[in-house]
């Protein structure tokens, strides 16, 4: 049962990162498409000055950003659910190391936590620098 869930959070990791990647990557920009288009339009109709392309790309970029992070914060959110679950589990099997059980706990959670701050920094520039 656990091999599944990880395919299924890899598979969704790798469409998002796909989606993002497809998203981000435009090497065509406005004025030549609107160039083509304007030429090929001409050519075959008389209502050529009414077409244009609309560039909408900040759309996708935030839907890119916000599946982005939200992902981190789900797998964050996991992460930490079993690390809480596994020290309560160690700490009440070993009383007396109660001690070094919390502070290799809180090391793992700010670990974990490093990684979904720095997943909301890649969005915000996905949105603001791309």
């Amino acid at each position: 049962m656990k091999k599944i869930n990880y395919f299924m959070l890899f598979m969704i990791a790798t469409l998002v990162v796909s989606f993002v990647v497809l998203s981000v990557s435009n090497n065509c920009d406005v004025e030549t498409t609107n160039a083509v288009l304007h030429t090929l339009a001409a050519k075959t109709s008389p209502l050529a000055e009414t077409s244009q392309v609309v560039d909408n790309t900040d759309g996708f970029k935030a839907m890119a950003a916000g599946i982005g992070i939200g992902l981190a914060a789900l797998g964050g959110t996991i992460g930490m659910g079993l690390a809480i679950a596994k020290a309560s589990e160690s700490i009440s099997r070993q009383p007396e190391a109660d001690g070094k059980i919390r502070s290799v706990f809180m090391l793992g959670l700010v670990f974990i936590e490093t990684v979904v701050i720095y997943a909301l920094i890649v969005g915000i520039l996905v949105i603001f620098v791309l």
